[in-house]
């Protein structure tokens, strides 16, 4: 008997998590979708897809076959080409297929097409996260070349349509198109307007010499750019081909050897007279691609949302099946109140990163708009902050297994502190919480009192959104940036867990904000009952 026991060699080893519909399995995002009316047969025919062994089989492809980048041909042609494993294609022309890329966009959904487009978004993340960068790129462009109808006119049916054709050649030869950005450089960095590439214009276009120390998806068909013109700093829209259908001026110089997100390409790039046409006013750059960037900013936020989901789903998967000390892992109190923990910050933050989503389609209300402005960066920084350490907690609920590369838990791991830095890292989504500030006071005020009034029907908020208020207005804002813009995201987490109905809403209040110091999940008296009904709405059986 013992002899077959130690040649089986998945005795008391969990399953391997796959074959599950990510939307059906998620209850809270089930809820979610009740709540604002999406399509749930069509997001659960998604979640099955993203869910599928054959497609989380290709993320784990995607990230052992990184890209390549070829500067030349055979024969010393310059080309510039990244070269990508075929699961690395499959997973774009998936996500494309979806449109995720585009779908708010082309027209194709009517209600809350940035809601549904978000639990899309959320299921795609956990199949895969790197290949999502050139999708979230392509679907927040538009925002910024609309302020140039002209150009945004010319590419925008390649734009929405959803084939992924990876050929390198001119736009106008494809049916759909991707679009990627460049905005920083060596000597600058966040502070874009320190940029030194130099736009000189010949006409109706102009060429740009210079460089860029990150540019995402150089695989993409165009990108948009910042450069100095006459002018000022100003946004450009650079094309991988020129009008004549020659290779345009763009010299990739590496691919980033990244922590994570190794699926994905990003670069450093030089321009050598690229030819490029300006999108917006000139002198207007940051003010232009700054409507680009705050798509990406609610994408990083739905992503990183993601990526905890598909953590949290493999420790509750593995803790459901493995055995120790004669017991399942999860009748074990110690680790149930760990994963219960983890489900309770996991609901309050899928709530929060789909009300955001909401709030964008609503944004034609001035109230939605002044609730995005202000909660936005808070929002991104708070949910995209956490992931780190919770997914590392979802790791260690795998023990040494989860450590190991075999486990996607490590990938994972890899993967969840970019969304934190890419688009403004933390001080960054701080400051520009006090900038918003500056810019609409009263609109800000009104923001953070319709907050406290829903949170207040669970907890008493009110001393904390007093102390942020009376912080945004004074001296000391930008010393007490973050503490400002935490307190208002976890002010905004409880208001949308009692917007979502949610029975965990004063759960989630009295163990975040009861100021016991604790900081580690699993250190919360969540209650038995409790912790057994939370595991179950993250990962139904």
């Amino acid at each position: 008997m013992t002899r077959g026991l130690l040649e089986d060699a998945s005795f008391n080893q969990s399953p391997t998590f796959e074959n599950v519909d990510l939307f059906s399995a998620d209850r809270t995002l089930v809820d979610a979708a009740k709540r604002y009316g999406l399509d749930e047969a069509a997001l659960s025919a998604c979640g099955r897809d993203y869910g599928s062994a054959e497609t989380l089989d290709l993320g784990r492809i995607a990230n052992e076959n990184t890209p390549k980048l070829r500067t030349m041909d055979a024969k010393g042609n310059r080309i510039d080409r990244v070269e990508f494993h075929p699961a690395y294609h499959a997973l774009m022309a998936k996500s494309i297929g979806y449109g995720i890329h585009a779908s708010v966009h082309d027209g194709s959904e009517k209600h809350a097409p940035m809601t549904q487009r978000a639990v899309r978004l959320y299921m795609a993340t956990q199949a895969e996260a790197g290949h999502l960068c050139p999708v979230t790129m392509t679907h927040a462009c538009v925002g910024a070349m609309a302020s140039d109808p002209q150009v945004l006119g010319e590419w925008k049916s390649r734009i929405v349509d959803r084939t992924y054709d990876p050929a390198q050649k001119p736009w106008w030869e494809k049916k759909g198109v991707t679009i990627g950005m460049g905005m920083t450089e060596r000597q600058g960095g966040t502070d874009v307007r320190a940029n030194i590439s130099y736009a000189q214009s010949q006409g109706d276009h102009v060429e740009i010499t210079g460089h860029k120390w990150f540019m995402s998806a150089p695989m993409c068909d165009a990108f948009l750019v910042l450069a100095q013109a006459d002018g000022g700093l100003t946004c450009y829209l650079l094309p991988r081909y020129r009008p004549d259908g020659s290779i345009n001026g763009l010299r990739f110089q590496r691919l980033k050897d990244k922590l994570g997100n190794r699926s994905n390409a990003s670069s450093e790039v030089e321009f050598h007279g690229a030819y490029a046409r300006r999108v917006g006013a000139e002198g207007a750059g940051v003010r232009t691609i700054i409507e680009m960037v705050q798509l990406t900013r609610i994408d990083c936020a739905v992503s990183s949302a993601g990526l905890m989901r598909i953590a949290l789903s493999n420790a509750i998967h593995h803790i459901r099946n493995r055995s120790v000390f004669q017991r399942r892992l999860v009748d074990q109190p110690a680790m149930r109140a760990v994963a219960a923990d983890l489900a309770l910050e996991l609901e309050a933050q899928t709530a929060l990163v789909l009300r955001l989503a909401h709030a964008a389609d609503r944004i034609a209300d001035p109230r939605e708009a002044a609730w995005s402005r202000l909660l936005t960066p808070a929002i991104k920084y708070f949910v995209c902050k956490s992931a780190p350490q919770f997914v590392y907690e979802s790791l260690e609920c795998q023990g040494g297994n989860g450590y190991s590369e075999e486990v996607p838990l490590a990938r994972y791991f890899r993967e969840s502190p970019l969304n934190a830095i890419w688009e403004g890292s933390g001080n960054v989504m701080a400051l520009d919480i006090l900038r918003a500030v500056s810019r609409g006071p009263e609109a800000a005020r009104a923001t953070l009192s319709a907050l406290v009034a829903q949170a207040s029907e669970v907890c008493n908020i009110a001393p904390l959104a007093a102390e942020i208020e009376r912080l945004m207005l004074s001296g000391e804002a930008e010393r007490r940036a973050r503490f400002i813009c935490e307190g208002l995201a976890r002010i905004a987490a409880i208001a949308a867990l009692v917007e979502a109905g949610s029975p965990y809403a004063a759960l989630y209040a009295r163990t975040r904000l009861n100021g016991s110091g604790m900081a580690q999940y699993g250190a919360h008296d969540l209650g038995f009952a409790t912790e057994t009904a939370l595991m179950e709405r993250a990962l139904a059986h």
